[in-house]
């Protein structure tokens, strides 16, 4: 209901640019219950979202809420599925995400640095015309030391890659804020963890 208050006093107060905090969540594996697999890697903005989760759901109503007001009033909402976010104090943890890979399953072995998240922000308030859109909030790079196509082959078997996968490539994919608002990551776990 907040999500859809603010943005309805936006639009009538004349607001031309909004953007909201969805999330990864929506991919639906996050906080299922149980152990659910993704339908497809790489994730990317056309997947069929399905949470099963109250969280999720929202943001899925709030996605939606979203598209609703930017057809209505001709303005640009930009939704961003924010991955796990990573502070600098956090990169102490990722030896225990790598020395246990089903640990990140449920964020698909993905993750934001919170400058990084910054930045995506930044270059959306630049972005201007794009209408509704839904961008994900990722770095690039997988949280493995294995070649991603290699690493999802061994951990999430059941689950079909769609197109070829670059060797480092998050599973969670920002190929669209890289391509559509020139996003470059500035903090890649690798340098951080040694």
């Amino acid at each position: 209901m907040s999500t859809y208050n603010i943005i309805e006093a936006a639009c009538k107060l004349g607001v031309k640019k909004i953007i909201i905090a969805s999330s990864e969540t929506t991919y639906g594996v996050c906080f299922a219950e149980g152990d659910k697999d993704y339908k497809k890697f790489p994730l990317e903005e056309d997947y069929e979202i399905d949470p099963m989760d109250s969280y999720g759901l929202s943001k899925l109503v709030n996605e939606q809420t979203a598209r609703a007001f930017a057809a209505r009033y001709g303005i640009d909402i930009y939704a961003l599925r924010i991955a796990n976010v990573i502070t600098p104090e956090e990169y102490e943890r990722f030896p225990g995400f790598i020395a246990d890979p089903p640990s990140r399953k449920r964020n698909a072995w993905s993750y934001i640095d919170a400058r990084d998240l910054g930045e995506i922000v930044h270059l959306c308030l630049q972005k201007s015309g794009l209408g509704f859109q839904v961008f994900n909030a990722v770095n690039d790079t997988i949280t493995a030391n294995m070649p991603t196509e290699a690493f999802l082959k061994k951990y999430a078997p059941k689950t079909p890659i769609t197109r070829k996968m670059g060797e480092q490539e998050a599973p969670l994919s920002n190929r669209k804020a890289r391509e559509v608002l020139g996003f470059k990551e500035a903090h890649n776990w690798r340098k951080y963890v040694k």
